[in-house]
């Protein structure tokens, strides 16, 4: 064996032969390799589909498929109050309030129900057994019908007052949540991966945010069309700058011009909204503080200023009185 290794001739052909094997192997490998292109994309489309069977699932939880069996729905079917105080925009002010799934419809129709006579009621009874005001009894029907309307009109102006409310804090976090969202898809993360992560970390400063985020995340999901979960995000918060980023959203993905760079103009607009709300606020404050400064400041502001002349001259009348008593009292004496 040590001849062979140290013969001339056979490590020449050892030699050529380890190349050529070397030379097979190089040409045959990208065939043995397979496509890794496909792979790649069929373990994605994999990873897709478990995330809308997980989002699925958590749809069909019994918390969001909430059944209204309850006597307010027994008696709107009865008294049919959805077809006598009918309201075409009550689906959307719910959802703008946050308020979602059949119990709050059947809560609206009922208290818009009896809210007027129970306001009425109770006015009836105040002004009869209470305190009349000593109003005549027209006066006092006229009292009766005011607190039956606003009974009626009370339903309206809390979901009124509930959405503005919820509009303000979703606004206050969401230029923040941009530049999350930014740096999560210029990161390389998809954009429903940057919905549910920022949804998780915005959630202390605005929980109606994240619930939207978490909301819309679902939605991409298992919506055919992915613009349609970005115009629902919009229509349920109801605000310009909001609906603005959805429509770029939607913009991007239609012509497939970059993410990130529709979120960073997006972003940037945002927080020039909410810097100019801030001064919209701060330059309405004087004409408000009109009736404050009125009412409050300017009688202490009288007070303060006017006392001393008063106690002055009342020091100097009580001077002036009793010199003139002195010369009376001595001549008397």
């Amino acid at each position: 064996m040590i001849e062979s290794f140290t013969d001339p001739g056979f490590l020449a052909a050892l030699l050529a032969g380890l190349a050529s094997f070397a030379t097979i192997l190089t040409i045959a490998a990208p065939a043995l390799k397979g496509n890794k292109l496909e792979t790649r994309l069929k373990s994605v489309s994999n990873r897709r589909e478990e995330l809308r069977r997980k989002s699925r699932e958590q749809l069909k939880d019994k918390s969001l498929r909430r059944k209204d069996e309850g006597m307010m729905r027994n008696v709107v079917d009865k008294l049919d109050l959805q077809s006598l105080l009918r309201d075409d925009n009550l689906e959307k002010a719910l959802v703008q309030a946050g308020l979602r799934g059949p119990r709050p419809v059947s809560a609206f129709y009922f208290a818009r129900f009896a809210l007027p006579f129970l306001l009425g009621l109770l006015t009836f009874l105040y002004l009869h057994f209470v305190n009349d005001f000593d109003l005549n009894f027209q006066l006092q029907m006229c009292a009766v019908m005011f607190g039956a309307a606003a009974g009626f009109y009370a339903p309206n102006m809390y979901l009124t007052n509930r959405a503005d409310k919820r509009k303000a804090s979703i606004m206050k976090a969401f230029p923040d949540s941009l530049d999350m969202m930014l740096i999560c898809v210029e990161s390389g993360m998809s954009i429903e991966s940057a919905f549910a992560k920022v949804g998780e970390e915005v959630g202390t400063a605005s929980v109606e945010l994240a619930e939207e985020l978490g909301l819309t995340t679902a939605e991409l999901s298992y919506l055919q069309e992915r613009r349609q979960a970005y115009v629902n995000l919009a229509d349920r918060t109801n605000h310009p700058g909001i609906k603005s980023v959805a429509t770029a959203l939607v913009q991007a993905e239609k012509y497939g011009t970059p993410m990130g760079t529709a979120l960073r103009t997006m972003a940037k607009e945002n927080r020039e909204i909410r810097v100019l709300e801030a001064e919209k606020k701060a330059a309405a404050l004087p004409a408000k503080l009109t009736v404050p400064m009125i009412v409050f400041f300017l009688p202490v502001l009288f007070i303060v200023i006017g006392t001393p002349a008063y106690i002055q001259i009342k020091k100097q009348d009580a001077e002036q009185g009793g010199e003139g008593v002195n010369p009376v009292a001595q001549s008397v004496q």
